[in-house]
């Protein structure tokens, strides 16, 4: 009796401790994509926490930025470049654990350009803390 107790305590608390993560970081990244999508700057910056970086990796605004108001002109300019868009998500895979999540996509924005990009997501207690925003132009998604 005892061992299927313990048994049965091991996999209860595995279970709520998998639920309590499950599909965290990858519905930030879903939301935060149509944000991004849509033109939404209130939305696409409240997600950063204070210390988070922005990796964009080719293209015109191929850089890294680390300060708020960088980060922020960045995606200005893409949205102005972009116009109206639609985002596409042919994969995302999230990695979580106690201490945050990733999340892996690979994505097509179709605005007034096409961009394919592999964008992956480290989040912390719920906040963006670092991004890389691969463009991918030979991506076959």
């Amino acid at each position: 009796m005892r061992l299927s107790t313990l048994a049965a305590i091991l996999i209860s608390a595995a279970a709520s401790g998998s639920a309590a993560l499950a599909g965290t970081a990858e519905d930030l990244a879903r939301s935060r994509i149509a944000a991004i999508a849509s033109g939404d700057m209130a939305v696409v910056s409240a997600a950063y926490g204070p210390a988070a970086a922005l990796h964009w990796v080719g293209g015109p605004l191929d850089g890294t930025y680390s300060e708020q108001a960088k980060i922020k002109e960045v995606w200005s300019k893409f949205f102005a470049a972009q116009g109206a868009q639609k985002a596409t998500i042919a994969a995302a895979v999230e990695a979580a654990n106690p201490k945050g999540g990733t999340v892996t996509a690979d994505i097509t924005f179709a605005g007034k350009n096409t961009v394919k990009v592999r964008y992956v997501l480290l989040y912390r207690d719920d906040k963006l803390v670092d991004e890389i925003w691969q463009v991918n132009p030979a991506a076959t998604y």
